[in-house]
């Protein structure tokens, strides 16, 4: 009798979720990608649908551990640091009044549709009013300001979408330790005010569940007061670097893959985004003797493979102890932006297909068809004797290729038979990635 229930039991999980249990690998592999076309988002799911067409968005670590200028994970990894001077920092930490303004007009520069900032991150500081939970936040600090409520006023002024990370372990709380249950009522009331006091913001981006991972996190009370005070919110949960891509419970969003080349999200059950989050540096808070800065070109190209797996890109830049970036930050994410403008914004709506090409990756956006062709060479660089140093794109396709053009100068390359030869960059420009906007008929 037990094993019928067992079974039944599995069986009305399965159907639930969508998955048979006697599916095979095959069936399973589509079930995966139930929902890859948008139009067939139900009605309730249409956030999800604007979260993927923000496509890229800059991640903003900023706290105490700015001011020491050694990364976020200073207290922990630090043999040297003095937990007891380390919380004494507030004192110092006066950020200036247009830091917000900075920001964000840096994000938008680079293209971004939203930004991801660190409203309390491990060593348990907040940047917002916690109102009484404690006093150890910005409005008690030197600044003496609530810098979510500039953040967030300063987001809704330019136009760019607020989101909120939040830390799920605390350093500082030291109910973290003593009492579970008493920390996880403090974290859901930290993050209620998140919910109700700074108006709608894009969503929720938790993270460090894996520092207890036998814990009861209580995830379904979490989730569900978030649903209630913004129903449109994002809810992502970051499974680090281990656990690439994996849904850990119904009501996510979208997956993460931090720091790894997405792949395909399993949305069996529910549509489902996938946001790739990476750092300008090797740190994601500022550390002043990182100069392991990743080039632009490197970027486009972690751009491109999000896009290509349906996924956002979230960039990091660690601001300084003032609350603003680096002059060097502050170029990379110009001259991103000025890429992704040179392409005239393609980025934001392009998926992938299931047409397969030679030397290119090709991209839709329900308007037109897009060739992503990288590591594109000056024509004074090119080799005359190195018959690779021009590659030859062949569209796979039954239908006919018309229309196509470059988009960084609208000329058209010559096609034949779907087929056209790449042409490099003039002399004078070199954007590294070309795009080809193409149609079908």
């Amino acid at each position: 009798m037990f094993k019928k229930i067992f079974i039944s039991g599995l069986l009305a999980i399965s159907l639930i979720f969508g998955v048979s249990a006697c599916t095979n690998n095959n069936t399973q592999e589509k079930q995966k990608q139930a929902y890859t076309n948008q139009a067939d988002y139900p009605a309730q799911y249409k956030y999800i649908k604007d979260f993927e067409q923000l496509g890229y968005g800059v991640f903003v670590h900023f706290g105490l551990y700015s001011i020491i200028g050694q990364g976020e994970w200073y207290l922990d990894k630090n043999p040297n640091a003095n937990k007891e001077e380390y919380e004494k920092l507030p004192a110092q930490f006066n950020v200036d009044p247009d830091w917000a303004k900075d920001i964000v007009s840096s994000a938008k520069n680079s293209g971004a549709k939203y930004i991801t900032i660190t409203t309390r991150h491990h060593e348990g500081f907040s940047l917002y009013d916690t109102c009484g939970l404690n006093t150890y936040d910005a409005p008690h600090s030197k600044c003496h300001r609530d810098l979510i409520k500039e953040f967030v006023s300063e987001c809704n002024a330019q136009g760019i979408k607020p989101f909120f990370y939040h830390t799920l372990l605390d350093w500082h709380e030291p109910t973290y330790t003593q009492d579970f249950d008493k920390y996880l009522d403090y974290l859901y009331n930290s993050v209620e005010l998140l919910c109700t006091n700074y108006g709608e913001i894009g969503g929720f981006w938790f993270d460090g569940w894996w520092d207890k991972k036998d814990a009861d996190w209580k995830f379904d009370r979490l989730y569900n007061m978030v649903k209630k005070h913004q129903p449109n919110a994002m809810i992502i949960n970051n499974t680090g670097l281990d656990n690439l891509g994996k849904v850990s419970h119904p009501l996510i969003d979208s997956v993460t893959f931090e720091r790894g080349n997405p792949s395909f999200v399993d949305n069996s059950d529910r549509p489902r985004a996938g946001e790739m989050c990476e750092s300008i540096t090797d740190h994601w808070g500022y550390a002043k003797d990182d100069i392991s800065f990743k080039p632009v070109s490197s970027l486009i190209d972690t751009l491109m493979i999000c896009r290509k797996f349906n996924s956002n890109f979230l960039l990091n830049v660690g601001p300084q102890a003032n609350g603003k970036f680096g002059d060097y930050e502050k170029q990379t994410l110009d001259y991103l932006g000025k890429w992704i403008k040179t392409n005239k914004d393609f980025i934001y709506k392009a998926r992938k297909t299931d047409i397969d090409a030679d030397n290119a990756d090709i991209l839709y956006d329900e308007s037109h068809y897009y060739a992503v062709i990288s590591d594109v060479p000056m024509e004074t660089n090119v080799k005359k004797d190195d018959p690779n140093a021009l590659k030859t794109i062949n569209i796979k396709t039954d239908k006919k290729v018309v229309n196509a053009i470059y988009l960084d100068n609208n000329k058209a390359p010559e096609v034949s038979d779907n087929k056209f030869k790449l042409n490099p960059f003039p002399y004078g420009t070199s954007l590294h990635t070309r795009i080809v906007q193409f149609d079908l008929e």
